[in-house]
């Protein structure tokens, strides 16, 4: 996979040109700890490539094949990375975001950034960076990190999952406890309720009836000019994951409905 120099920082990142003659780029960006471009490489890349649209996936900043730097893990990082990414791929066209948990808020913060680069937002289990998503995150990285300080964690998560899970556990706790990353994230910079409702692009919220938005799913979208729901009734967090066809579809049909041509 070719990697490019963003923000400072080697990055690694997958192109998949788009079958005939695309006038549609779709950006990946994929959730915190665990993750990688893989979790969109291995699920929906190659389909919607094949449906005829460019799809760039990307490693964040120290996930993956990319850099790890010890700091640097604001929204505000992360978001001039994807911007400087776009950048050095010489795309000139707005793109459809498609981000799962923490890939999509920072999405969401790269269509508040730079509201003329992105046709649409798809953000799968995911929340705008703002204050109440802070206090959020500010409590899952603390407990994670105190859960994944005891070695009694690691055998009890390949007791209850897999040796597999056991091995992303270990990575996450490396990635997190390496690097300011938990500290870092939950200070945004973060978006108003007013800079919330100025995201004017379609965005589709996809959720899990039993994630972390289930409190009140139709919060986000109430308030978003241009913003729809598709809610998953029997998944939690992991819709990526179990339901990586179903959301195929929906989000080749999302791109027909809000592609230039379509426009």
């Amino acid at each position: 996979m070719p990697e490019f120099l963003v923000n400072g920082l080697r990055t690694n990142c997958q192109v998949l040109a788009g079958a005939g003659s695309p006038t549609e780029s779709v950006v990946f960006v994929h959730g915190m700890g665990t993750d990688s471009l893989a979790s969109f490489h291995l699920t929906l890349a190659a389909p919607v490539s094949a449906a005829g649209v460019d799809v760039i996936s990307y490693d964040l900043r120290g996930h993956g094949k990319t850099d790890r730097p010890p700091s640097g893990y604001t929204i505000a990082d992360f978001v001039t990375d994807l911007d400087d990414l776009l950048g050095a791929l010489d795309v000139r066209r707005p793109v459809h975001l498609v981000g799962n948990s923490f890939g999509g808020t920072i999405a969401y913060g790269y269509a508040a950034a730079h509201p003329r680069k992105v046709r649409s937002l798809v953000c799968i289990e995911a929340e705008p960076p703002t204050e109440p998503w802070a206090d959020k995150m500010r409590r899952t990285l603390a407990g994670t990190v105190e859960f994944l300080s005891a070695e009694s964690s690691y055998e009890w998560i390949e007791a209850n999952y897999s040796a597999h899970h056991r091995r992303l556990a270990r990575m996450a706790a490396e990635r997190i406890t390496s690097t300011t990353m938990a500290e870092e994230v939950p200070l945004g910079p973060l978006l108003s309720l007013e800079e919330v409702r100025s995201i004017d692009c379609p965005v589709l919220s996809i959720l899990g009836r039993h994630g972390y938005q289930s409190d009140d799913l139709d919060a986000l979208t109430s308030i978003l000019p241009r913003g729809e729901l598709f809610v998953f009734d029997d998944e939690g967090h992991s819709v990526l994951v179990e339901r990586h066809r179903q959301v195929r579809t929906i989000l080749l049909d999302w791109i027909a409905r809000h592609s230039e041509d379509a426009a």
